[in-house]
């Protein structure tokens, strides 16, 4: 058996010792914190991992989806293009 005591026991039999100000103030300042760091995350635009892997699976099919777009692409050209490309004739100057 485990002689060592829970963490979640040490910190009940903690908290229930201190005087019920110390635990409000403790509260208070938790509520506080929080609500001033969910507003500076607003602020910062953050997104969640879960917005963020959705959209790195997003990219990575554009990307792929790109990629074949871009092999077609050159594949019709070099088809429809000749192989060694001619240069365009010189125009000569106008006859006055």
């Amino acid at each position: 058996m485990n002689s060592k005591p829970n963490f979640e026991t040490l910190f009940k039999q903690f908290t229930e010792s201190l005087p019920t100000g110390v635990l409000e103030l403790h509260r208070d300042l938790e509520k506080n914190l929080r609500m001033g760091m969910e507003a500076t995350f607003k602020q910062m635009n953050l997104v969640t991992r879960e917005e963020f892997e959705v959209q790195s699976a997003v990219l990575a099919r554009t990307r792929a989806r790109l990629e074949a777009l871009e092999a077609k692409v050159a594949a019709l050209e070099s088809k429809i293009l000749p192989v060694s490309p001619v240069s365009p004739p010189e125009l000569s100057p106008p006859s006055a």
